[in-house]
């Protein structure tokens, strides 16, 4: 071989390397293509749907420029609302009448299209965040047309679009400080309880994981509890309004047992316990009866149970009693209350098995140490109403009421 040729592999094939070249993005020419189809059918979503189904237009391409043609009418600039170059049709979401009817077929319609194109669902998402996060652009008219929209997009469920692609966008702070989002939020809530109950709407908040934050919507400025009640008030929501303030009560029950529960394991003085109780109970307005339920609760909570030794758990309930009646009794201020902590007491009786032979020595140490009147055991063993374990307990308690009975003759 020559110095001068160059050496060759012989039998050996070299494979050359293909680049991988993309074809243009033309989302304008889709656009134009879809807005087309809106136009020959005039806005005949059924048509509309068959035409687009088929069709040989890239969907998994310009899914998000499709669901801009849906609801503004034609493409959007990037980053905002206003229309971009191409052609646009007048039957969007945002060209519709603010009404349920006028709205509903065009959720239907995209129903069908998610349903033959799932893969689409991600580019909704896509453009719902990006109208959400852009409410301010829109006028108040097309805002309850989203509102509207969104509200049936749930009630239809919309082919699993999830929640927080909704509740979460509205979070930004600039609008909800000017209000817009509590506007928003507000029609939708009354959109969407118009198809539903208020238990499916409780539901759709914890999937969007705002059920507890609802106060979030409201410019800080009006963040309260009183502001709630009176906004959805005045918006004839009154079932979201008690269902706020039984859960604010809740809470406030919550806070309250578990300062307590702290107080008594800590082994605190009784006089300390009864002002810390004083003082929630006026903070947070809570009445009577549900204060000596938790009372007992957290009183029998902190009881060091000892196994299946009946006799030890007897002895170690009691103590508790004597213990904390003083507590028990700065709240026992009338022959209701009084009442309400025998059923409380017969409740846990019945429910606890280690506590169920114990409900006539409770009830014995409790009129011992001046938490119970004589009356008020009379009345519930001669009239009371809950049904549960009565029968046992009432014989349990027959020598006890007999010995009453037999005092107040005396006397």
């Amino acid at each position: 071989m020559s110095s001068k040729e160059k050496p060759t592999l012989g039998g050996t094939r070299i494979k050359t390397r293909k680049r991988n070249i993309a074809a243009p993005l033309d989302p304008t020419a889709f656009a134009d293509a879809v807005v087309q189809i809106y136009l020959d059918n005039a806005g005949d979503l059924e048509l509309v749907a068959k035409s687009l189904e088929s069709s040989d237009l890239n969907f998994s391409r310009y899914g998000d420029t499709f669901f801009e043609v849906a609801f503004a009418g034609g493409r959007t600039q990037p980053g905002t609302v206003k229309p971009d170059e191409g052609e646009r049709h007048p039957y969007s979401v945002i060209e519709c009448e603010a009404k349920r009817d006028a709205i509903l077929p065009s959720v239907i319609y995209l129903q069908k299209i998610l349903r033959r194109r799932p893969f689409l669902i991600k580019n909704l998402e896509n453009v719902m965040r990006k109208l959400l996060q852009s409410l301010e652009l829109f006028e108040e008219n097309e805002r309850k047309k989203l509102a509207i929209f969104t509200a049936l997009a749930f009630s239809q469920k919309l082919s699993g679009l999830p929640p927080e692609t909704v509740f979460q966008p509205l979070l930004k702070d600039n609008l909800v400080a000017k209000g817009i989002v509590l506007s928003f939020i507000t029609d939708f809530f009354k959109d969407y309880l118009v198809d539903n109950s208020l238990e499916d709407l409780i539901s759709l908040l914890k999937r969007g994981k705002i059920e507890d934050n609802l106060l979030q919507f409201f410019p800080s400025t009006k963040r309260s509890a009183e502001a709630f009640s009176e906004h959805f008030t005045k918006a004839e929501l009154v079932p979201l309004v008690e269902y706020n303030e039984k859960k604010i009560f809740e809470v406030k029950l919550k806070e309250m047992k578990s300062a307590l529960t702290t107080q008594l394991v800590e082994e605190s003085d009784v006089s300390d316990v009864i002002e810390t109780v004083k003082q929630r109970v006026k903070d947070a307005k809570l009445p009577d009866i549900e204060v000596i339920r938790i009372l007992w609760d957290v009183i029998m909570d902190a009881v060091q149970w000892s196994g299946k030794n009946q006799q030890q758990n007897a002895n170690s309930a009691l103590r508790q009693v004597k213990t904390w009646a003083k507590l028990l009794n700065s709240f026992c201020t009338s022959g209701n209350i009084e009442l309400e902590l025998i059923y409380k007491v017969q409740m846990q009786c019945y429910e606890d098995a280690k506590l169920m032979k114990l409900f006539p020595e409770i009830v014995r140490s409790l009129y011992d140490q001046d938490v119970l009147a004589e009356d008020t055991i009379l009345h519930w063993f001669r009239k009371g109403t809950n049904p549960k374990g009565r029968q046992s307990f009432v014989k349990g308690l027959e020598p006890f009421v007999k010995w009453l009975e037999e005092a107040e003759e005396e006397e």
